[in-house]
């Protein structure tokens, strides 16, 4: 039997299908493996909205015969490390949403030094993640392409989140951009 990735990315623009992909995905490197399955849930129920998407992504979940370990883990995700075993297969999703958690729960100015520690944060917890599991996969939402926004907060924020795809996707096996349901291969790197 092939080895599964140790990392896979997975991006594409809002509702885009790109987390039914990404459980479809895990699921069937579980099915191969008989590894664990773990949803590492970034999102905060802050506005009603983001509660619905919590909750349908909770029910999408529940409606498969798989079985999945879901941890809410909205900042610190390298702090899961110590508990993942070399057969689990996670799924962390999303990096966008991590990314904001991390930028909005600390009180520091938005100055160099925070934001390459937010990203030091991200990258590193991410790849403790990796380290330990059989199969990360990564999630993230495609934001680069809509114009550049005269608002400093948001280009900050976009500058970062595209650094931070650079470096995830350097590090993946696999990375996909799904598009209207449709994953589109941009990287495989497997024996």
């Amino acid at each position: 039997m092939a080895k599964a990735p140790s990392l896979i990315f997975i991006s594409g623009g809002v509702r885009s299908g790109k987390s039914s992909f990404a459980e479809r995905t895990a699921v069937e490197i579980a099915a191969r493996s008989g590894g664990n399955l773990h949803y590492i849930a970034t999102g905060v129920p802050f506005d009603s909205e983001m509660n619905e998407r919590i909750k349908r992504h909770q029910q999408d979940r529940e409606n498969t015969k798989h079985h999945w370990n879901t941890v809410e883990q909205s900042v610190n995700i390298g702090e899961l490390a110590p508990n993942i075993k070399d057969r689990d297969i996670l799924l962390l999703d999303c990096v966008t949403t991590l990314l904001n958690n991390e930028l909005y729960s600390a009180v520091n100015k938005w100055d160099q030094l925070f934001l390459d520690s937010v990203y030091e944060k991200i990258i590193t917890g991410i790849l403790e993640l990796k380290g330990k599991a059989e199969t990360l996969i990564v999630v993230s939402n495609e934001v680069l392409n809509e114009p550049i926004s005269p608002n400093i907060l948001v280009f900050t924020y976009k500058k970062l989140l595209g650094h931070i795809h650079q470096r995830i996707v350097r590090e993946s096996d696999l990375a996909f951009y799904v598009e209207a349901g449709i994953p589109i291969e941009w990287k495989k790197v497997l024996e």
